[in-house]
């Protein structure tokens, strides 16, 4: 058996590391992101300052969009009264014509609108030369700070884990950050 890398292996190899280098810095503070919603109006992220928002970029005829959608509504309906907010946005080329329907079917409580891919791309700080898998999400605390972000070939969003991955982020940031420690005056003798 030969011990030689194929150069398909190579170029996998090369491709990984490269995904690697070219990964997104975290945390990192968010850009402004507007969405474009249906009647020509828009919803920017910069107005739900102060919650946690879980920013998703979805293809409407993705299976494991779908999913997430139905996890995230599931937890908008379920966290939003502590601070929680969806922000969605379809970035497939026909997603002007798929919407509306998408949003008769699964009826989110939260805003769906529409981007280009590469908005998408941009706010996600993904590798231009890699393709995304869908969905992208990327998980922004209450500063304004995106503290996590997955794509949807990560393990994490995997059918098994997606539920839990998503309400754990959430949970997680939704909780109070812990006050600094009080300074206390040094006793005199």
């Amino acid at each position: 058996m030969s011990r030689h890398r194929s150069p398909l292996t190579a170029v996998a190899l090369w491709f990984g590391l490269m995904a690697q280098a070219l990964a997104a810095e975290l945390p990192r503070p968010s850009p402004e992101l507007a969405v474009n919603l249906p009647g020509g109006k828009q919803a920017l992220l910069s107005q739900y300052r102060g919650k946690v928002v879980a920013v998703i970029f979805i293809l409407t005829y993705c299976p494991h969009c779908q999913r997430a959608i139905g996890c995230l509504i599931k937890d908008q309906n379920e966290l939003g009264a502590r601070g929680f907010q969806v922000l969605a946005s379809a970035i497939e080329d026909m997603a002007p014509v798929a919407l509306p329907n998408f949003l008769k079917t699964f009826n989110p409580p939260f805003p769906v609108g529409l981007n280009d891919q590469k908005t998408a791309l941009d706010y996600m700080e993904h590798p231009i030369a890699l393709i995304p898998h869908m969905p992208l999400v990327a998980f922004v605390d209450r500063q304004g700070t995106i503290r996590a972000q997955y794509e949807g070939d990560s393990p994490l969003l995997s059918e098994a884990q997606m539920e839990k991955t998503i309400h754990d982020k959430i949970e997680e940031l939704l909780k109070p950050a812990s006050a600094p420690p009080k300074k206390t005056a040094a006793k005199r003798k």
